[in-house]
């Protein structure tokens, strides 16, 4: 069986940058397993795949290790295979997800994705955490993520993990942010050591938790923000109620074909 896949960068005007995520095109839903190994194949941060349904597609998405409930970049790099290699030519592309659903629209160059809100709560700090992070941070919130708070860009740059640390944590990962500078609302990095990921280049799903928070703090709902990862990558929010509006571009590194059994 030939399988045809696309690498895409998400989160980025060129090649090299942003977020690759392997996106697999299916005519029918392959078995678990054989997705997860090819998942692990591939060792991308996110391998996503999706089937046409009725109007819209159904998409999954896995890290080389799980199945994950939300993933940005791949829901990006996603519509980016259907608008440049796939001849979709619909205003809006609906993906139905573990997350409901989500729609992505073209925007000029850009895709803009309607994602959840997720709101972080405060909460304590576990031990692992300031170990992991090799500090301790100013505030600590929680949702599918720890959200630590840091007082400057300049720390959340110079941070130097120690993921066995991490990958203790109760919660999928760690997402580090502090206020930007120069045109840019806040920055972040985000780690998972527990699913596979030691830092993921840019996350789509943490500015569903990063937006609102930064929304609350700085009083205003369209903001501008760039994850400090080697790659790096920017993103725009827009706090919109419950939702949040993320907007970026993709580009196309590679397209191959993959050999199965």
């Amino acid at each position: 069986m030939q399988l045809r896949m696309y690498q895409v960068d998400a989160f980025a005007s060129r090649v090299f940058e942003g977020n690759p995520a392997a996106i697999c095109p299916l005519s029918a839903w392959l078995p678990d397993a054989l997705m997860q190994a090819i998942a692990g194949e591939h060792n991308q941060s996110e391998t996503a795949f999706f089937v046409a349904d009725g109007e819209g597609f159904r998409l999954r998405w896995f890290t080389p290790r799980r199945e994950v409930d939300l993933c940005g970049h791949a829901t990006l790099a996603a519509a980016h295979v259907l608008y440049a290699h796939l001849g979709f030519d619909r205003p809006l592309a609906v993906f139905h997800t573990r997350s409901g659903a989500l729609s992505v629209a073209r925007r000029g160059e850009a895709l803009v994705m309607d994602f959840p809100a997720i709101p972080a709560q405060p909460c304590p700090a576990p031990a692992a955490l300031a170990e992991g992070l090799g500090r301790a941070p100013l505030e600590v919130r929680g949702a599918g993520d720890y959200l630590a708070v840091l007082e400057d860009p300049e720390q959340v740059l110079q941070l130097a993990p120690d993921m066995a640390a991490l990958a203790r944590l109760d919660r999928r990962g760690v997402c580090v942010t502090a206020p930007g500078s120069q045109g840019v609302d806040f920055v972040s990095r985000f780690f998972a050591p527990k699913y596979g990921i030691p830092e993921d280049p840019v996350t789509g799903s943490a500015h569903c938790m990063l937006a609102p928070y930064w929304a609350g703090r700085l009083g205003k709902t369209r903001l501008q923000a760039r994850q400090l990862s080697a790659r790096g990558g920017e993103v725009g929010c827009e706090l919109r109620g419950d939702r949040v509006l993320l907007l970026g571009r993709a580009v196309t590194y590679m397209t191959a074909e993959v050999s199965l059994p």
